[in-house]
């Protein structure tokens, strides 16, 4: 095992299979990205806390046992960070809030207690903003320092995109997994609702809330999830289905997917830059094979979003409020928004946004039975300029509050040098075709952008 400077550069999935080969040492790797870590997240601001001596530990006893007997899983020795809404025993899991400061949880978040059981190799938590809501957290976008990282998921879309760690976990209400995945010029991916459990995951909105993955290719979201998927117990979302082996499958996959292209409401909504990539993006993979359509879902967005906002802030508000009758001074004003917004609303008002969900999710299934996947923007635009909001939810929120899984591809960079991204979205508990439709637009486009840190 040779010790390489360059090990940083390395995906998740190139990383485990060196590992498994034994041809670099986990040890290395984890030097190799603390080193970086510590030149130049002081300047980007991605960790909360950075576990350095855990993740230290953890890599000499992966090396000890690969050596002994081999990798007990693919992500055996693979590092990863967590978004910090997500529990750690012994480690700070402050939400990004002064309400959480100081606060160390007793137990391990189920996800983490499968990493754990996988071998995997916890680098640190990365930062959120205040519970996971809008609230702008201090990470820096690492293309452009007046340009939002967006949120809620900053920390793990800025640390990936920065080669701090080849993989980070987020959570997404709205968009804050696929938007800080577009921002910073990486994948994101929200698995369907209930496919990766949320046990020890600080609640937004649960109806809402899913756990999502944030790396640098299509393979390396499915090897995460191979680790991640099934069924937990004590959450009520969880879904008991065994799940497929995400990555044997994209091996068996190369055809060509048919695609529809929703351009109602995204691309009306959309600024001119993102017009032109997605009409070009449609036509570059239409000559490369792939079957594009254009599709209208027949659903109304912009109320679809208001519908989305009366759940999310309504259960938002209904989990807070023993912590904001304690400590109402603490949280900061536009937590304090959402959750007085959530107080205002009637019963009702629920009701009648949780039928608008579900005439939303029919909708797209209905349309979902002629594609394999839906493409449309992963935002109006790229990052936004200024830092006082974390940038546009709009074109995120559908397949948050249908629970139906999605991911977010970089497509190129604008002439002002931001990333561009484009999403996907399949039929519920369609991970698989979802992956494998989005390998097969990832190998055509044949992006690849990392930012200058110099």
């Amino acid at each position: 095992m040779t010790l390489n400077k360059n090990l940083y550069q390395l995906s998740a999935t190139k990383a485990a299979s060196l590992i498994g080969k034994k041809e670099i040492s986990p040890v290395e790797l984890v030097d190799a990205l603390l080193d970086r870590i510590a030149e130049y997240d002081s300047k980007l601001q991605s960790f909360a806390t950075v576990t350095g001596d855990i993740a230290r530990k953890q890599a000499k006893d992966a090396e000890r046992e690969i050596l002994a007997t081999g990798p007990k899983s693919p992500m055996h020795g693979v590092p990863y960070g967590l978004k910090d809404i997500i529990d750690t025993a012994g480690t700070p899991t402050e939400a990004g809030s002064k309400v959480y400061e100081g606060r160390v949880p007793e137990k391990d978040a189920h996800v983490v207690r499968l990493f754990n059981a996988a071998g995997a190799i916890m680098i640190g938590k990365t930062v959120t903003t205040e519970f996971a809501g809008g609230h702008p957290s201090k990470s820096v976008n690492p293309w452009s320092a007046a340009h939002t990282p967006a949120g809620s998921s900053s920390g793990s879309g800025v640390a990936v995109a920065a080669r701090f760690i080849p993989a980070a976990l987020g959570t997404q209400t709205v968009g804050s997994v696929l938007r800080p995945a577009a921002y910073n010029g990486v994948i994101g991916f929200k698995p369907s609702f209930g496919r990766i459990g949320r046990t020890g995951v600080i609640p937004m909105s649960w109806s809402c809330d899913h756990v999502g993955i944030l790396v640098r290719t299509v393979r390396d979201a499915a090897l995460v999830l191979n680790t991640l998927a099934g069924y937990d117990a004590d959450d009520d979302g969880s879904i008991n289905q065994t799940p497929p082996d995400f990555t044997a499958k994209l091996e068996n996959s190369s055809n060509p997917p048919k695609v529809g292209f929703i351009k109602t409401y995204f691309l009306d909504e959309s600024e001119e830059v993102t017009k032109h990539d997605m009409q070009r993006v449609a036509e570059l993979i239409a000559k490369a094979g792939a079957i594009v359509e254009e599709v209208d879902l027949g659903i109304d967005f912009a109320a679809g979003y208001d519908a989305h906002r009366v759940v999310q802030q309504a259960e938002m508000a209904e989990w807070h409020q023993p912590l904001y009758e304690a400590t109402p001074d603490l949280y900061q004003p536009i937590t304090l928004d959402y959750m007085k917004n959530g107080r205002s609303f009637s019963a009702i008002e629920f009701i009648r946004a949780n039928n608008v969900r579900e005439q939303m999710r029919d909708a797209a299934l209905t349309v979902l039975e002629k594609f394999d996947v839906l493409m449309m923007p992963t935002a109006s635009g790229p990052a936004t300029l200024g830092i006082l909001n974390t940038g546009d939810t709009r074109f995120q929120s559908p397949w948050s509050f249908t629970g139906l899984p999605s991911i977010a591809l970089p497509t190129g960079l604008t002439a002002e040098g931001l990333p561009t991204s484009l999403q996907l979205i399949a039929s519920k508990m369609d991970e698989v075709g979802l992956l494998s439709s989005a390998q097969w637009i990832e190998k055509t486009l044949g992006v690849s952008i990392e930012p200058d840190l110099s």
